[in-house]
């Protein structure tokens, strides 16, 4: 093959687009092309006995030989919405719901989702397509900050820690669910004398002789007497479910001083949980792509089969208007917690600062519209929410019905209503075993979504940092990281494993996240620039007009900076110590706690000052310099830089085939 020249400047040819067409399309073909000079045309040879020296999950067909791209766009997709739509959906959501007002509450959560949640969302997702690299190598942008990328990617590490427990009690209730009577449906040998599934009257006022008197319900029943309502007392007993819980399951502690033993079958689980981690994750985003496709759906076939048979059930409706009915409140929206619990809620959904949606973008292909796909990504995430609060309280509500007791007394969140109240519900139906497994195989899905996406930034960063070794290992090092996390998870499936799963997530799962945010959100828009951002931004996406990006300037130049930290300062004033339930933590727990989040965060400044120390001048000089982007920021394929990135350098990328460049008219002959 030859390529004729029609003009030689220097000793070098200029670059004509046709040859650089042609070489893309070569290279995409895995074809080598050697080059040889003469005076009036390039010979050039293909080799196919040459293998490229990609990433273990990159293909022929990908843009990005080199870090590798999704299979397809619903790939990516599936990805994020696994990512964002977690166990919080599910257990937090709809008990603020409740909690605040109803379906009022609803005003304030679309609100915090278009003015916090939506930006922030959407330009972590471009800042991660555009260059091409995870939460740390993407800080080229602003080398003063490259901190923050670094606490993401820690705090990720400390979250996927205690997560992948949580999906170890979620195996532990799976398997526990395959048996004809549910371990916890009634008060079995383990229980003590305070289990009881009904409510146990303690005394009460009676008339005895015209009289009324205040007497215990033993003394009532025996004279056959009658408790006058509005005064009866109830003895403090615990349904079979919260014992299972606490005394079968956990086997819980009486505190964090009291460490206790392994609880083996948890840690089986716990084992079993990183099985499937990393067995998703071998081939990277190229094998979990293809897990996403059931993970990432199948919990919404479940979800609507619990709504389906909630919504039949007696009591269901009682539980809906509790939810989202009659029983809304819209003077609630008067009180400052019930905004401050909208935006919270919105900002954790979304899993906006924590490192993985920048992961997960950076393997998209340059011009994919990233823009509808966040759009797509967070309304999701959103009806997701609303649509399991229907599920729940409708099940809830029949649990009221037959317990004879208000729906506010059944309604719980977090640990309390997956593991407590919403097992206690699904006892009391019939063919008890197949809802149990139904509802404990969605939150094991669900879990595992976001703990894929976790770990694939864990991986990104290190493909980033070493790439060269991530090509050649990528399988041995995602098997040591999951193996590493095992261990060090080991802690959390003691017999206290519970108050370090909630102390982790009390500490690390918070402020940290919070700061991180704050710092990313005005290092590119007030340091790096705005506008400057919005183009980048359009060299993926295409040109908008200005009244398109009038919305994404107010929020990202004022209002999201302002919400986020005013939730991270109502954060800091409200903070109290840890607890979980009646027990509290002892000083050196919440002294641990706070060494966490400081280990997180001294991230910041330390990179900083290492960063201001190897620059070069005065101290202004250096603090100027480590704000401005560096000379290898850019889109990653120099086929993308145009004109704006031309000058982009980098000098880790091997260059083992130099093109000349060429000018004028260029012919290709075969």
């Amino acid at each position: 093959m030859y390529v004729k020249v029609s003009q030689w400047e220097n000793g070098r040819y200029k670059r004509a687009e046709s040859w650089w067409r042609y070489l893309l399309s070569e290279n995409r073909r895995k074809k080598h092309v050697t080059l040889e000079l003469h005076p009036d045309k390039l010979e050039v040879s293909e080799d196919f006995s040459l293998s490229s020296e990609k990433d273990a999950h990159a293909s022929d067909s990908d843009e990005n030989l080199e870090r590798g791209n999704w299979s397809n766009k619903a790939d990516y997709l599936l990805s994020m919405v696994g990512y964002a739509v977690g166990l919080g959906n599910v257990w937090r959501f709809p008990y603020l719901t409740y909690q605040n007002g109803g379906g009022a509450f609803l005003i304030p959560y679309t609100l915090m989702l278009a003015l916090a949640g939506l930006p922030l969302f959407f330009m972590e997702c471009s800042l991660g397509q555009f260059a091409s690299l995870g939460p740390i190598s993407v800080w080229r942008i602003l080398p003063l900050f490259q901190g923050v990328g670094v606490t993401m990617v820690i705090i990720s590490t400390f979250v996927a820690i205690y997560y992948n427990v949580i999906i170890a009690y979620a195996l532990y209730y799976l398997f526990a669910s395959f048996q004809k009577v549910l371990p916890w449906s009634d008060c079995f040998s383990w229980a003590d004398e305070f289990c009881s599934k009904t409510r146990l009257i303690s005394d009460c006022n009676a008339t005895l002789d015209g009289e009324i008197i205040h007497a215990n319900y033993s003394f009532i029943t025996s004279n056959n007497l009658t408790c006058i309502n509005d005064t009866i007392n109830y003895k403090p007993v615990q349904f079979p479910s919260e014992q299972y819980w606490n005394k079968v399951a956990l086997q819980r502690s009486s505190g964090l001083d009291e460490t206790g033993n392994i609880v083996w079958y948890l840690a089986l689980c716990l084992l079993l949980s990183w099985m499937i981690v990393a067995a998703a994750l071998f081939k990277g985003i190229k094998s979990s792509g293809k897990v996403v496709y059931f993970t990432a759906l199948f919990p919404y076939v479940i979800l609507l089969i619990l709504l389906v048979r909630g919504a039949t059930l007696e009591g269901a409706l009682d539980g809906i208007e509790y939810y989202i009915g009659k029983q809304s409140n819209i003077t609630k929206l008067m009180e400052a917690e019930v905004w401050k619990d909208a935006a919270t809620q919105i900002f954790y959904s979304l899993s906006v600062a924590w490192g993985g949606l920048v992961a997960l973008s950076s393997y998209n292909k340059f011009h994919n519209n990233c823009y509808s796909d966040a759009i797509f990504v967070c309304v999701t995430n959103c009806l997701t929410s609303v649509f399991a609060g229907f599920a729940i309280f409708s099940v809830l509500g029949h649990m009221a019905f037959v317990s004879e007791r208000p729906v506010s007394e059944v309604v719980d969140s977090g640990f309390d209503l997956a593991f407590v109240a919403y097992p206690e519900a699904l006892s009391k139906l019939p063919v008890s075993p197949l809802w149990s497994f139904l509802f404990f195989f969605m939150l094991l899905l669900l879990g595992l979504d976001s703990q894929f996406a976790t770990i694939e930034t864990l991986t990104t960063t290190i493909q980033d940092i070493y790439p060269q070794m991530m090509k050649k290992l990528r399988i041995p090092i995602t098997l040591g990281v999951c193996i590493l996390l095992f261990f060090l998870g080991l802690i959390c499936v003691t017999q206290a494993g519970i108050y370090w799963v909630n102390l982790i997530d009390h500490f690390c799962a918070g402020w940290g996240i919070l700061i991180a945010a704050v710092l990313e959100i005005i290092g590119i828009v007030y340091i790096y620039g705005g506008n400057r951002f919005i183009e980048d931004i359009e060299m993926m996406i295409g040109k908008k007009s200005c009244f398109f990006w009038m919305w994404w300037r107010m929020c990202w130049f004022f209002l999201t900076p302002v919400l986020l930290v005013a939730i991270l300062v109502w954060s800091l004033v409200t903070f109290s110590t840890p607890t979980y339930g009646s027990v509290l933590y002892p000083a050196w727990g919440t002294a641990v706690g706070w060494c966490m989040i400081i280990f997180c965060v001294i991230w910041i400044p330390i990179v900083a000052v290492v960063k201001i120390c190897k620059a070069e001048g005065n101290i202004c000089q250096r603090i100027v310099s480590c704000c401005r982007p560096t000379a290898n920021w850019g889109p990653y394929l120099e086929c993308h830089r145009g004109e704006r990135y031309s000058h982009v350098v980098n000098p880790q990328k091997e260059k083992e085939h130099e093109i000349p460049t060429v000018s004028a008219f260029t012919y290709f002959r075969e």
